[in-house]
């Protein structure tokens, strides 16, 4: 009697998800409301293993409120790039501890990176663009590993870069989902506002986007909400989302002390 024949051992390589799946998804949600959205995909596993990705920035309690109330299990990760505010770390405590997540995580830069790439520390003085992809990119990298699809805050009217955002969209073989995506700002203050969420403690201070304390300063009035984050620089971006469109920087008040170097 013949021996069946072995099987051979493949590994399946294919992305989690193709432009194709985004489309069809897409279509389904068309003109459903953001936490009806959520909690559909989240109860019928429509994401596989999702996480929402958090900065803690002047507009994330929106997001994370949202997604607490469609399933507080939903790992919430934040990068510590280890260069951010005190109260950006206060704020991040606050939120979790408000909307009751019960799954956050935390990810930081490589110890020996930083050692051989940014020994100094002041990295971000001279090349922006490596200082994030060692102390952002890199870990957001590793803190997607396993990940089918994750969240993201991004909204259209947040910069050029983000004009005509997809609710859902693939990188990387990844399904990412931008429920805020077509969200105002108008529709944010009024969320804020309808359900009392707590304020990121330096948006008072004319912090609109929040990112590293050295590369970040005040919006001036009239500015792009992202104008504060690497002024001076040709750089919109830390590089998690892509693709990056470069605008030319506003000229700031240089003596508005926030917008001076830090050393």
């Amino acid at each position: 009697m013949a021996e069946p024949a072995r099987q051979l051992d493949v590994i399946d390589a294919r992305p989690a998800f193709t432009q194709a799946d985004a489309d069809a998804i897409n279509a389904r949600f068309e003109g459903v409301d953001t936490l009806t959205m959520l909690k559909t995909v989240f109860s019928e596993g429509l994401a596989g293993n999702v996480a929402v990705v958090s900065s803690f920035g002047t507009e994330s309690a929106v997001l994370l409120d949202l997604v607490a109330k469609a399933d507080r299990n939903v790992p919430v990760i934040f990068v510590d790039t280890l260069k951010m505010f005190g109260e950006t770390l206060a704020y991040r405590d606050t939120l979790i501890d408000s909307f009751g997540f019960t799954d956050s995580r935390t990810v930081t830069p490589l110890a020996d990176v930083l050692a051989k790439k940014d020994e100094t520390g002041l990295r971000w003085s001279y090349d922006p663009d490596g200082c994030c992809e060692i102390r952002k990119v890199e870990p957001m990298h590793r803190a997607k590993e396993g990940l089918d699809a994750w969240i993201s805050g991004r909204k259209a009217f947040q910069s050029v870069t983000r004009q005509n955002l997809p609710r859902f969209e693939i990188e990387d073989g990844r399904l990412k989902i931008n429920p805020l995506g077509d969200w105002t700002k108008s529709d944010l203050e009024a969320y804020f506002e309808e359900h009392q969420l707590p304020r990121h403690p330096l948006e008072a201070q004319g912090y609109l986007s929040i990112g590293c304390e050295p590369c970040t300063s005040k919006v001036l009035p009239g500015e792009d909400p992202r104008a504060g984050r690497w002024r001076g620089w040709d750089k919109v971006e830390c590089g998690i989302h892509s693709p990056v469109t470069p605008i030319p920087a506003p000229v700031a008040d240089p003596e508005d002390p926030a917008n001076q170097p830090v050393f």
